[in-house]
C-alpha cells in the first residue's frame, strides 16, 4: 500500500503534559523525536471540557518551539479561532464539519492564514463530507475516541474507517496526510498504521511514560514492523 512510503509522524498531545512546566515538556518530547506538537482545543460547548487557547500557542513560540504546531479545534463557532491561532503560530488547523456553518469557507480561511487545513471526523461522523472537500484538504483527522477527554480507549471500528479514508486519499492522487487521535499507544500503533494512518497523536501514552524517547522509538519500531 503506498501510504507506507510516507514517513510516519508522531504528534504528542500536550493535553497530557505537565502544564506547570509546559515549555520544558514540549522541548523534551521534541528532543525525544516527536515531529509535531498537538493542541487539543476544547470550549466546554462543542465538547464537555475546557482546555487551552491561542495564548498558549503564542507562549510556546516565544519559548522557542519551532516544530509544527497541530491545532485541533473542538469548538463552535470555528472561524474566529482560526485567525487567532494562525496569528499565534499554528501550522496545522483542523476542525469538525458539524461545528461550522460553511465547511468550504472555513477550509479556505485556514489556507488564507497560511496554515495546513484538516477536517476531523468523530467516531459516528460519516465520511461523505469528504466527497466535496478532499480536494482542498492537507490532512484528515479521525477521532478514535469521542472528543472531550484524554486517556480514553481506542475504538476498534476506527480501523475500518481509516482504511476507507486511505482508499479515498489514494484514489485522489493527492498528498493528504491521515491522522489518528485517541487511545494510540505502543501496543496498537502498528495495527493503526497498517490500516492507513501516517500521523499519530498520542497523549498519555507519551507524557505518562517515564522515558519519552524510548516510547517514541517503540512506536516507530511498531509502525515499521507493520509496514514489512
Amino acid at each position: 500500500m503506498n501510504h507506507v512510503k510516507r514517513a510516519p509522524w508522531i504528534a504528542p498531545s500536550i493535553l497530557s503534559a505537565d502544564f506547570a512546566r509546559l515549555g520544558a515538556e514540549v522541548d523534551a518530547v521534541l528532543a525525544a523525536g516527536a515531529d509535531l506538537v498537538h493542541f487539543d482545543v476544547m470550549d466546554n460547548h462543542y465538547v464537555p471540557n475546557l482546555t487551552i487557547g491561542p495564548l498558549v500557542c503564542e507562549a510556546l513560540r516565544k519559548h522557542g518551539v519551532t516544530a509544527p504546531i497541530d491545532v485541533h479545534l473542538m469548538v463552535t463557532p470555528v472561524d474566529r479561532l482560526v485567525a487567532d491561532f494562525a496569528k499565534a503560530g499554528a501550522s496545522w488547523i483542523s476542525f469538525h464539519p458539524e461545528a461550522t456553518e460553511h465547511v468550504d469557507r472555513t477550509i479556505a480561511l485556514i489556507h488564507e492564514h497560511g496554515c495546513k487545513a484538516g477536517l476531523v471526523f468523530n467516531p459516528a461522523t460519516p465520511l461523505n463530507w469528504l466527497d466535496h472537500t478532499l480536494g482542498q484538504l492537507d490532512f484528515v483527522l479521525l477521532m478514535s475516541v469521542n472528543p472531550g477527554f484524554g486517556g480514553q480507549q481506542f475504538i476498534p471500528a476506527t480501523l475500518a474507517k481509516l482504511r476507507a479514508v486511505r482508499q479515498r486519499i489514494t484514489a485522489s492522487g493527492r498528498d493528504v496526510r491521515l491522522e489518528i487521535d485517541g487511545g494510540v499507544k505502543v501496543a496498537n500503533i502498528g495495527e493503526i498504521a497498517a490500516a492507513g494512518a501516517d500521523t499519530f497523536v498520542a497523549g498519555s501514552a507519551i507524557f505518562g511514560a517515564s522515558d519519552y524517547r524510548a516510547t517514541i522509538e517503540a512506536m516507530r519500531a511498531a509502525i515499521a514492523a507493520a509496514a514489512d
